[in-house]
């Protein structure tokens, strides 16, 4: 990406440079009005030239006011009336206009977007003729960094949640070899070492259900899908972790509401959302599975009595491998990638998902998707799914 920023801006300076040099060798009387720091003008070409260019684009006079700015330059704050408000690139400028050198950076600015603190720019400098002008190029390069960020923290994350079980399971075999007389222990830790490779597995069943589903491709093979029996088939997932501390798992709403998708995704999907309501519950409570139409949408809520999540973590927590609580997820055996699971299968039915949480007092997770026929109706289970409207 860095590199097509700078092929891209080499590309522009030297043709803003050629249109320069033909208007100073044809026109030369015409060049020197049109380039007069006084009239605010630029050359023939060169403003056509900078409106076609997808980065922020600053041309300078050699007093630093601005002769032209592209609207992507002024929407992020670089540019306010005819001046460059970003102290950085002005130094910059003023540099490259004392020795003529073409000088690029990285600069952060203050952020315009809601919820964005700053904005990240890679920023390209070059002289403009011979009357003083300077040519400043900024790409946005905020959303790259994030996603680089994101396959880092991925790559380390599934490092360290496979080392984790593969150590253990190591660890285990040389203590059950040196265990050998002790049929006690022997039992005691291929109990432990069970464990560890289940604890493996749903790691890298999740692993391949995240990969198979992250590229947004639609499904291949959608059908109908009744609502009423994805939810039962992922209650009787959970229901087993879910006796163990005594949550009920309880379901309401409206019956009959079916979907067009795929039912495996949605079990999956539903499973994932009621495994973390119960894991973030504490005994005795239970977790409400909801049903109701929408327009045109059909929406499943999971709502718990759980701990809740903190504010400042909402935004993240559909994010791969994030944990509200990373000590707690770890002890209950979750591996992180549930929620981002959730979000793609979302995402490949062409709906949504939203979280309400406060804590102390629970969460709800919502599973907003298309209906069946575009409006949610509620069929009878006596009708069958090929002559359901």
């Amino acid at each position: 990406m860095a590199m097509s920023f700078a092929a891209l801006a080499g590309f522009v300076v030297g043709a803003l440079a050629i249109l320069f040099y033909r208007n100073q060798i044809e026109t030369p009387s015409r060049t020197a009005s049109a380039t007069d720091p006084e009239t605010g003008a630029l050359p023939q070409g060169v403003a056509s030239v900078l409106a076609v260019l997808p980065s922020s684009a600053v041309v300078l006079d050699a007093h630093d006011r601005v002769l032209r700015a592209s609207s992507a330059a002024r929407a992020f704050g670089l540019v306010k009336g005819d001046r460059l408000m970003a102290a950085e690139l002005l130094a910059l400028a003023r540099q490259v206009r004392r020795d003529g050198e073409i000088r690029e950076s990285e600069i952060d600015v203050a952020g315009h977007k809601f919820g964005q603190e700053t904005t990240n720019f890679a920023v390209r400098v070059a002289p403009l003729g011979s009357h003083g002008q300077v040519l400043v190029l900024a790409e946005d390069q905020t959303e790259r960094r994030r996603v680089e960020a994101v396959r880092r923290d991925f790559v380390a994350n599934v490092s360290h949640e496979l080392k984790t079980p593969v150590g253990a399971l190591s660890l285990l075999a040389e203590t059950i070899q040196d265990a050998a007389d002790d049929p006690e222990a022997v039992t005691r830790f291929a109990g432990r070492m069970q464990h560890e490779a289940a604890r493996l597995n749903y790691l890298v069943q999740d692993l391949i259900t995240l990969s198979r589903i992250q590229g947004a491709e639609p499904i291949p093979t959608p059908g109908q899908v009744p609502i009423d029996e994805a939810v039962n088939d992922a209650i009787d997932h959970c229901n087993t972790k879910a006796a163990a501390k005594d949550i009920a798992l309880v379901t309401g709403g409206t019956e009959g509401l079916r979907i067009w998708g795929d039912d495996e995704l949605l079990v999956t999907a539903l499973r994932n959302l009621i495994d973390n309501a119960v894991a973030y519950s504490p005994e005795h409570t239970r977790v409400v599975v909801s049903v109701r139409p929408a327009g045109d949408s059909v929406e499943i809520s999971v709502s718990d009595q759980g701990i809740g999540i903190p504010e400042e973590s909402l935004e993240r927590i559909f994010e791969r491998f994030f944990r509200v609580d990373a000590a707690r997820s770890r002890a209950t055996g979750g591996t992180g990638l549930g929620l981002a699971i959730v979000k793609h299968v979302a995402v490949a039915h062409a709906g949504e998902v939203s979280v309400w949480s406060k804590e102390g007092s629970g969460s709800t997770f919502t599973l907003r998707l298309p209906a069946f026929g575009g409006t949610a109706i509620a069929v009878p289970p006596s009708i069958p799914l090929e002559t359901a409207p």
